[in-house]
């Protein structure tokens, strides 16, 4: 089964290891970023399991939240490719 989910965070200091989350999260599947800590990520993996994945290279006191959705609008910022957004979003 695939899941559309979004994944939002907050890298409290010290640390804020910002590439080895966005990592995690891009290994997991197709994804976008939406704003500098909110992905959109296609992917087979459950939220549970997405959490627990991207979790694991956080620091202690960072914060997590994945998020199962249905259906997303967003603003037309920096003209995102809504064909592409879309594309990754209706993926078997």
């Amino acid at each position: 089964m695939a899941y559309n989910l979004f994944v939002a965070y907050d890298l409290m200091s010290p640390g804020q290891s910002y590439d080895t989350v966005r990592d995690a999260i891009q290994r997991l599947g197709p994804s976008w970023q939406f704003q500098f800590s909110l992905f959109y990520l296609h992917t087979q993996h459950t939220p549970a399991e997405v959490f627990r994945r991207v979790h694991a290279v956080m620091d202690a006191n960072d914060r997590l939240a994945v998020i199962q959705c249905q259906g997303a609008l967003v603003t037309n910022w920096d003209h995102p490719p809504l064909n592409e957004i879309n594309a990754i979003w209706t993926q078997p």
